[in-house]
């Protein structure tokens, strides 16, 4: 069994009360490595073309779809 299906099976039997506390822990947890993420990615750089289209955007540009930009491999790959 692999580590995330024994982290699944043990998840799937916690008692309610300790189910949402696992909840809550997590959606903090993976809020801050968003975070994280985000940080990283405006400090390399990787943030830079997305800037760039949404200024050309407010200068009167077409409208760039957000399905567009978040289909892009450059701004979806990881860090």
């Amino acid at each position: 069994m692999s580590r995330v299906q024994q982290l699944e099976a043990d998840v799937a039997e916690l008692p309610p009360e300790e189910f949402l506390d696992f909840a809550r822990w997590f959606d903090a947890e993976r809020s801050r490595k968003w975070d994280l993420q985000i940080e990283a990615d405006a400090k390399n750089g990787k943030l830079q073309k997305l800037y760039d289209r949404l200024e050309a955007e407010n200068a009167g540009q077409p409208e760039i779809s957000l399905n567009e930009v978040l289909d892009d491999p450059e701004l979806s790959r990881p860090t």
